[in-house]
């Protein structure tokens, strides 16, 4: 059997890439027809993602356990699935104040292929394998393959390579977790501590993971990090107080914030941010503790940067 004839009949069996009967005419449908369908084919994403809240859990306990370890969490995607782990990374520093080599993204074809497709560039599980070898992977990380077909060859080298390095392993498909069962995926399979299978149900324009795939995965991802960043004290209430106030939107919105937890005046509030050289979490500390900023900063690397405490003098 060639190469090609293996893949084709691979691609066969995956849910992603099978027909939709709700959509068989849509090319014969008006616009709001068409809008309408996509509507209802979107509201089976969450749901789908539901289902798979133990594991989503578990990735999580994880990726927590690791960046307190000083562990760094990676995804590694091709396409779709690569540009959501790009986009979920690089939005963490803004808006937790996190390290930007702390949550990185890896995508086939580089930086290049966020802006303009490079589709061959996931067929090579060796350039997961390079990608995975150049950021220098250890015990203490993690990381995550996005692939919604489950079989993208980068993807796939990425995660092996990764478990042979001793990192922990994640991977989130749309695919059914029965298919890690099948012959073709079970060095996979061996290598994936955490796998993340919401099934969306075939795309209404075949094999367009793009849509319900692409939705889910970014509901994942969003999840992950928001989850294991309110587990680290970057979160008081529902509000982000380690965001970086890079720029006028996020400094009046720091403003905002203190006024809201602190009680204060705008005066008071712009002031104080001043005073901590914009850092949110002491001035919440030095106004609702009514301590000085020496103190603060004391409480808060006694409580492990989490505000609640350091407020309560713990």
């Amino acid at each position: 059997m060639t190469k090609e004839k293996k893949l084709f009949d691979q691609l066969h069996i995956l849910t992603t890439e099978q027909r939709n009967p709700a959509s068989m005419d849509i090319d014969t449908r008006s616009i709001e027809e068409i809008l309408v369908l996509m509507n209802e084919e979107d509201k089976k994403v969450a749901p789908a993602v539901e289902t798979q809240l133990p594991h989503i859990v578990k990735a999580v306990e994880y990726v927590v356990e690791a960046f307190r370890n000083n562990g760094r969490l990676f995804y590694a995607g091709a396409g779709t699935s690569g540009r959501l782990g790009v986009l979920d990374a690089v939005e963490c520093p803004p808006t937790f104040g996190t390290n930007p080599e702390m949550i990185q993204g890896l995508i086939a074809g580089g930086e290049k292929a966020m802006f303009r497709a490079q589709e061959g560039a996931e067929d090579y599980e060796d350039h997961g394998v390079r990608d995975i070898d150049q950021h220098h992977i250890q015990g203490n990380d993690i990381v995550c393959g996005i692939a919604a077909s489950l079989r993208t060859p980068y993807v796939a080298g990425a995660v092996k390579r990764a478990k042979q390095l001793g990192a922990r392993t994640l991977f989130i498909t749309t695919n059914p977790r029965s298919n890690f069962e099948l012959p073709e995926f079970s060095e996979l399979a061996s290598a994936v501590d955490v796998a993340i299978c919401p099934e969306v149900g075939p795309e209404i324009i075949m094999g367009s993971t793009r849509m319900k795939s692409g939705t889910a995965q970014k509901m994942i991802l969003n999840m992950i990090t928001t989850a294991s960043m309110v587990r680290l004290g970057k979160v008081y209430e529902n509000m982000m107080i380690d965001l970086q106030m890079t720029n006028l939107k996020l400094r009046e919105r720091a403003k905002r914030i203190v006024m809201i937890i602190a009680g204060v005046s705008y005066d008071e509030a712009a002031a104080s941010l001043l005073q901590s050289n914009f850092q949110v979490k002491p001035t919440l500390v030095m106004l609702k503790a009514g301590v000085s900023l020496e103190e603060a900063q004391k409480r808060l690397s006694r409580s492990h940067g989490f505000v609640r405490a350091a407020i309560e003098g713990n």
